[in-house]
């Protein structure tokens, strides 16, 4: 059996990083996606961008393998108008431009609609297409301090933690959810579908437990690393330097297996200990204590005696770590990749698996600008070789 998706176009217009992570996660998955971009304004990822912490242009372009490249000036309006061509061929048009963009560009859901009765538009943008804060821009920091997620991240006694949250990718895959669900719809109702998701809400809906403290007047304060119900729950430093020990003690026995493992037998009958609430209360003086008893213990060896007792451990792994694991060589989330004038490095596909089809993952590389001109504008639009010359000449193919 193929892909999933396999059958599914999309028209891609995403930019950025929460966008054209949404297309490629249903790239992945089997759907054809056709990334529109051009030479005045090509892809984020093809060029050095501070913002994404960048001073030259990707190695690998971790939001575009899969895709084909077409070049289109949307400025003009025969651009605009084979645009409209590739999404009446498509079953998705996704886009995550500042609210209002697409409209001006005259490719608005309505305009859409026009060329594809049944369209489904995917418009993914800070704030949404409606409500007063719709005009703001934003990048994944600001996503998250929007939504309340930065000021729910770091320690009580501390800032906010807003700058490194995984915003962009947290909203594109509420956004791939959101394009499947209405690609079901349609196949019940035949009726097009504009589908809205703003990272602003995405971020406010991943702190559900606080929002519910607010409301009762309570002020939620920021946990670290820390538990309502769980202690000790944290990470902790071991004899390697930088080489952290993450564990959470879930209930009593997990306690009395935590002590037996460290070989802390006081510990075992401490009442201040005894109880999951009495470790709770404590929680400051069994941190200081695992600190302690951690201080001389090898991280990676400690993990797996911790394990085997059935406690949850596990180091904090870097992400060399995670790039030779064979666990997810084994099972090919991580695989090396390799092209022309690339050298062969290690790439994360698709973290799914399905039992009838391996037609999932990476099946290419990140398309050079426009590389997919002769199959898209040639074999699916009709265009000439002549027709498509001219484009070029008169910037229309750019």
């Amino acid at each position: 059996m193929t892909a999933p998706l396999r059958g599914v176009r999309i028209a891609d217009f995403t930019i950025h990083a929460a966008g054209p992570f949404c297309t490629q996660l249903l790239g992945q998955l089997g759907a054809e996606c056709i990334k529109i971009e051009s030479k005045t304004r090509p892809d984020a990822f093809r060029k050095p961008h501070a913002v994404y912490g960048r001073m030259t242009a990707a190695t690998f372009d971790q939001v575009s393998v899969n895709k084909l490249s077409v070049r289109l000036n949307l400025k003009h309006p025969e651009a605009v108008a084979l645009a409209k061509r590739i999404v009446a061929i498509s079953d998705v048009t996704a886009e995550s431009f500042r609210a209002g963009v697409m409209k001006r560009l005259g490719l608005g859901f309505e305009e859409l609609c026009k060329v594809k009765s049944d369209v489904i538009l995917l418009s993914l943008s800070s704030c949404g297409q409606s409500g007063p804060d719709s005009h703001f821009a934003g990048y994944a920091p600001l996503f998250g301090a929007w939504g309340g997620l930065g000021w729910m991240s770091g320690y009580s006694d501390g800032p906010p933690v807003e700058m490194r949250h995984v915003m962009d990718h947290s909203a594109g895959l509420h956004a791939a959810a959101a394009v499947m669900a209405a690609l079901h719809q349609r196949r019940r109702t035949g009726k097009a579908q504009h589908v809205d998701v703003a990272a602003r809400e995405v971020a406010s809906a991943m702190i559900g437990d606080a929002l519910v403290l607010a409301s009762l007047g309570i002020e939620p304060v920021r946990p670290g690393n820390s538990h309502m119900s769980m202690a000790p729950h944290g990470v902790y430093p071991t004899r390697e330097p930088d080489r952290w020990l993450t564990l959470a003690v879930r209930n009593d026995e997990e306690w009395q297996a935590l002590v037996r493992a460290l070989e802390q037998p006081a510990a075992s009958a401490d009442p201040r200990f005894a109880t999951a609430e009495a470790r709770v209360r404590h929680s400051a003086e069994l941190d200081a204590l695992l600190v302690k008893w951690l201080e001389n213990a090898s991280a990676d060896s400690m993990a797996e005696r911790l394990q085997r007792a059935g406690v949850c451990a596990h180091v904090s792994w870097n992400t060399a770590d995670i790039a030779r694991d064979p666990h997810l060589r084994d099972r090919g989330v991580t695989r090396e990749v390799s092209g022309p004038d690339i050298p062969t490095r290690v790439a994360v596909g698709a973290p799914v698996r399905f039992s009838k089809t391996t037609d999932v993952g990476i099946r290419r590389l990140t398309p050079a600008l426009g590389e997919d001109e002769d199959y898209v504008f040639g074999e699916l639009l009709g265009l000439s070789s002549a027709q498509r010359a001219d484009l070029e000449q008169r910037e229309v193919i750019l």
